[in-house]
């Protein structure tokens, strides 16, 4: 990985998104696929470019949707992944092969931007909670006080004289309600310090009604099932019922409903809409389970065939209804993945192929590229493994020799057995570590360091490897 990429910002905004520094910040939790990063990266920095068009030009200018080719487990749903959190943008993942065509039994492709919408309510609904946290927290604080240290209301007559001008003033309260006042403010700080949050009180919380509805036999779709639902959870009253909890817990219930209260939803819809519209990225996976060769038969076929013609005016360009508005796909990204084992991408129909103009083929790994995924990447395998073993107070190193035969090994299971990327690092890793992981903490306790030498793994993977006929099982 280049030391030369350009240094990227803790919480960019699409403007600070360069394309090298989209790369680098790939090159972090990616090992390999240069062409596909690329790729990727200009797609993402387009969305910028678009946005600072004129007007007229603006809704023109369309996305370059994507195909990524390769073998499972080699970083195609990886890459879109990291490119949606890297933009903070709407991200879902679907599996071409769950749709049917209209009019069968199964999920209808519409659903996929229904979930990007709700995917898209729910970053900015996280993101202005953040907003009216310091608000929220202290109506919080005031409803746990007001259950503890009722308030005692001040009365005209308990002084006549303005707070400053009064004798000893600090020293010795006024009234019953400034000792009142004190004493909520030390308790205050109390439930701030987390002090009390074993202390158990009664509050009460809301709760929301909503009947669980379903149709017999079908006959409606999955939208006006929705908008049923809201409609008759509107209309049901809010109940609120007492429950004795602790602070802790309580802080962490009302602190939802609190946020919940100072939240625009309106506002937040319209948001999460033009978002979705602008920023989303659709991920559809297995695209070449739908193809089929031209065969011109009959059978599966037929609804895969409908699946793509089904596709085919989401990803041009349509408007669909979801229960939060109606929103336009004409600007959402969509980066279609398939191994194209059986199918080749020629077996789409052709419409659909015009609407994914950048092919990327993506590289089947190499045992330098194992050896790169275990040892360079922030979340790497063997970091995870240090991580959760450093939660039971137990060291564990791995020695670069025992990272380069791990591997080694997993490379030769992927010729040998199936191949299945970088995946296969993952059973590798399994079995090696699988004993390990059972004495710790019983036979192995706190404090102990363990290291990882090429001998053990021999030791350990040695034999699997050499039984092809076991490997295929356990590797």
């Amino acid at each position: 990985m280049s030391e030369n990429h350009p240094s990227f910002p803790a919480k960019p905004d699409l403007e600070q998104l360069t394309p090298q520094q989209i790369v680098a910040q790939l090159d972090l939790y990616i090992i390999g696929q240069k062409e596909a990063k690329r790729n990727v990266a200009i797609a993402l920095r387009n969305r910028w470019r678009r946005m600072s068009s004129p007007p007229e030009m603006r809704k023109e200018i369309v996305p370059n949707n994507i195909l990524m080719i390769g073998a499972t487990g080699v970083g195609k749903t990886e890459i879109a992944r990291r490119l949606a959190k890297i933009a903070d943008a709407p991200f879902i993942k679907v599996e071409a092969s769950k749709f049917t065509e209209v009019g069968y039994v199964g999920r209808d492709v519409e659903s996929m931007v229904r979930d990007l919408v709700d995917q898209s309510v729910a970053l900015v609904k996280a993101r202005k909670k953040e907003e009216v946290r310091l608000q929220a927290e202290q109506a919080v604080e005031d409803i746990i006080l007001d259950t503890l240290i009722p308030p005692v209301h001040h009365r005209g007559g308990a002084s006549s004289f303005p707070k400053q001008e009064q004798p000893d003033s600090e020293a010795m309260p006024s009234s019953d309600h400034e000792l009142n006042q004190r004493t909520r403010e030390r308790f205050r700080e109390k439930i701030r310090n987390g002090e009390l949050d074993e202390r158990k009180i009664e509050i009460e919380l809301n709760q929301n009604q909503l009947p669980n509805i379903g149709m017999i036999g079908g006959g409606i779709d999955d939208v006006s099932m929705m908008n049923i639902q809201e409609m008759i959870g509107n209309m049901m009253p809010r109940k609120a019922r007492k429950r004795k909890i602790s602070v802790g817990e309580a802080k962490k219930l009302l602190l939802e409903e609190e946020a919940n209260k100072l939240i625009d939803m309106e506002e937040v819809k319209e948001e999460a809409i033009r978002k979705a519209q602008d920023l989303g990225i659709i991920f559809i996976d297995e695209i070449d389970k739908v193809a089929s060769g031209r065969s011109g038969g009959s059978g599966p076929d037929v609804s895969r065939e409908g699946v793509q013609r089904d596709l085919l005016p989401i990803v041009e360009g349509s408007t669909v209804n979801t229960k939060h508005g109606i929103i336009s796909t004409d600007h959402i990204l969509f980066i279609a993945a398939g191994a194209f084992h059986v199918a080749k991408p020629s077996d789409l129909i052709p419409e659909l192929q015009g609407r994914f103009p950048i092919r990327v083929e993506l590289q089947s790994l190499t045992q330098e590229d194992f050896y790169h995924i275990l040892r360079t990447p922030k979340n790497a395998l063997t970091k995870q493994y240090e991580a959760m073993l450093q939660a039971e107070g137990v060291e564990l190193q791995f020695q670069d020799e025992a990272l380069s035969e791990i591997a080694r090994i997993a490379f030769e299971v992927n010729s040998e057995v199936e191949n299945i990327g970088a995946r296969r690092l993952q059973t590798v890793m399994s079995t090696l570590l699988n004993d390990l992981m059972f004495d710790v903490p019983d036979a192995i306790g706190p404090n102990a360091h363990i290291v990882i030498t090429s001998e053990m793994v021999n030791e350990k993977l040695g034999g699997l490897v050499k039984n092809r006929d076991l490997s295929q099982y356990i590797l």
